[in-house]
């Protein structure tokens, strides 16, 4: 007789290598629970601790790309504000002009 073989999700293996890391239960345990070998948990755990690293490397490569996007944006930012002010001052220009010319014409 011949048994069918189980494949876990693995949202399902991170929520068991979770339940033994931080609940703290044990292998034997979570194995008779699951109904697996207790070596295939191990094997579970042994993958999460040996990718362990990119989490932090992800995590220092998301605050620099944050610095940088930070500093750009304020760059962006300044220059926007520049070309507000300096079309406000042509504005200001215009209507200054504007006014003196119906003046002259008798308008105002």
């Amino acid at each position: 007789m011949s048994k069918n073989r189980r494949s876990f999700t693995d949202e399902f293996k991170a929520n068991v290598v979770r339940r033994h890391v931080a609940d703290k239960v044990p292998v034997s345990d979570l194995a008779a629970e699951l109904g697996v070998q207790p070596s295939l948990l191990h094997l579970w755990v042994k993958h999460v601790l040996d990718q362990a690293e990119k989490a932090f490397e992800r995590s220092q490569e998301g605050k620099r790309r944050k610095v940088v996007e930070d500093n750009s944006a304020q760059r962006r930012i300044a220059q926007l504000e520049a070309k507000l002010a300096n079309k406000n001052e042509v504005i200001a220009e215009l209507m200054e002009e504007n006014v003196k010319a119906k003046k002259a014409n008798g308008e105002l």
